[in-house]
Parts: structure tokens; C-alpha cells; sequence
């Protein structure tokens, strides 16, 4: 909730796999003495000089290895994921043929896990006393800082939304940055969401123990995002990403993944959409 009451746009799935579910797993695995755990995710887990790393799964489709990069040396050390080199009509046919065939037919869940009406809104609304409230009513403004309109509230936009605005212009607009200090919502043509850059925090190292300076990587800022080449140069607690082609749609509060082939070198948190200026 404090992301979103941030401006920012968090992804529920990677901080939950990050901060609560592999915790609470390992804590349940110590106390039934079990030294591994598995889970159903499509991924695989790959090692190479003493590290422990996440590597795209076979099925290409459910890969999620975009939403474990935070996990650390430990988790990784006692985890196994016994579906990454199957496709997952695969494992649908070996659920029926285990006899499991009313489980290999369930349908398939997209929604976030703690918000079964997959309405983030709705929950941030009656989480948040008083929300409604305090941010209905802030300002559209356009990239030059001209009043479009009323939003509904700035924690109920995420940048590159166009549908939903309550606003009809005679060209297509987009959300191309939130303003939580001001409840302002700036909207822009799809041009205006072009960066060619961003930083990154609360960074996991994952294939290496220190990501190199000057890396060159593929960079996926979402979930079904193919990623881009680009560039990693360290700061003190960052990491500065320069994309090799124009990038739209950089969300701070995202996760950023960086990729060596189907190999994840490690991620973080976009923390803002664009690089400091280089002197």
C-alpha cells in the first residue's frame, strides 16, 4: 500500500515471493525437518561458480523467472523446481495420467492472490481509511502542465494506463508520470513515454556476487515484456540502466530483470525513469 500511496506501481507477486512466501516456507520446512522445498513455479535453478541462480524455464509461456529475482543464495540453495523443464501441456498430462485428471483441467488463475476480485483499487480503498477522500479530485494536467481534467486519485493510475481515464481527446493519452506530492496525474501521447534509461534499487545480485560495471544484459521492466539490451553501470546503491533502443512505459516500482541469455543476473526496484546526467 505504501507504493501505491507513493506514486509508485509495485509488483505484489515479486514481493511476496521476496519477503513472505519463501520465508514462511524454509520456516515451515525447518519445523517438519525437511531440508528442501519445492514449488510449482516455471522456472530452473542453475549453479556456476559456487552461485546459485534462476534461469528461464522451457515453457517460454509460463516462464515467471521475472518474478524471483529477489530471491537470495539461501533460498535458492534449498529450493527446487521440478516443473522448469516441462511444458505446461506436459504437466496437464502427467496430472491425468497420475490420475489427477479434474486437477489437470482447473483453470488457469491470474489474479493477485490476496485480491480475489483482482480490483487493486477496491482493496486500496477499504485498506486505507479515508482514501477516497483525500485524493479525489486531483488534476489531469498535460506534459506542459495544462489542465485536462479531474482524476479520481493518483494511487488508482499507473504510467502507461490509457483506459479507464474518463476523458476523451481526439488523439490517444496515457499516463506518462504520477505526482503524489501535488495529486496531479500527467498525461502524454505514446511518444512521451519513451526513456532511454532508468535507475534501479534495492538491487538482488543473482548470478554474480557483484553485478559488473559496463555489463551488457537484456532488461525486462514487466512481466510480458521481451526486454531490452542495455547497459549497467554501478552507483552506490543503485544501478543505472541505458537502454540500447527506446523504451516506453518505464513504471517506477516495477521490477527491473537483467538477463545474460535465459540467465538472470539479478534485478531490483525501478526507482525512477531516467539516468542522472552524466558529467
Amino acid at each position: 500500500m505504501e507504493e501505491y500511496m507513493a506514486g509508485r506501481t509495485p509488483n505484489p507477486c515479486v514481493l511476496c515471493n521476496t519477503h513472505i512466501k519463501w520465508n514462511s516456507l524454509l520456516k515451515r520446512a525447518d519445523a517438519l525437518d525437511c531440508e528442501f522445498i519445492a514449488t510449482g513455479h516455471y522456472g530452473r535453478i542453475l549453479e556456476e561458480n559456487d552461485r546459485k541462480f534462476i534461469s528461464k524455464a522451457v515453457d517460454r509461456n509460463k516462464d515467471q523467472s521475472y518474478v524471483l529475482w529477489g530471491l537470495n543464495q539461501d533460498c535458492l540453495e534449498r529450493s527446487r523446481f521440478p516443473l522448469g523443464n516441462y511444458t505446461k501441456p506436459e504437466v496437464r498430462q502427467m496430472a491425468k495420467d497420475f490420475g489427477y485428471e479434474e486437477l489437470s483441467k482447473k483453470a488457469e488463475s491470474f489474479e493477485i492472490c490476496f485480491v480475489p476480485d483482482n480490483d487493486y483499487r477496491g482493496f486500496l480503498k477499504r485498506r486505507v481509511d479515508g482514501l477516497e477522500e483525500k485524493v479525489n479530485g486531483g488534476d489531469f494536467v498535460d506534459t506542459s502542465g495544462a489542465k485536462l481534467g479531474v482524476h479520481q486519485g493518483y494511487p488508482f493510475y499507473t504510467i502507461g494506463q490509457r483506459k479507464g481515464l474518463g476523458l476523451a481527446f481526439g488523439e490517444p493519452r496515457y499516463v506518462t508520470e504520477i505526482r503524489p506530492e501535488s495529486n496531479t496525474v500527467v498525461l502524454g501521447t505514446m511518444d512521451d513515454l519513451i526513456r532511454n534509461g532508468m535507475m534501479v534499487y534495492k538491487v538482488n545480485p543473482m548470478k554474480y556476487e557483484q553485478i559488473p560495471d559496463g555489463l551488457e544484459v537484456t532488461t525486462k521492466i514487466r512481466y510480458r515484456d521481451d526486454g531490452t539490451m542495455s547497459r549497467l553501470t554501478n552507483f552506490a546503491d543503485q544501478i543505472g540502466v541505458e537502454f540500447f533502443a527506446n523504451v516506453r512505459g518505464v513504471a517506477p516500482g516495477q521490477s527491473a530483470v537483467f538477463y545474460d541469455g535465459d540467465d538472470v543476473v539479478g534485478g531490483g526496484i525501478i526507482h525512477s525513469s531516467s539516468l542522472p546526467k552524466w558529467e
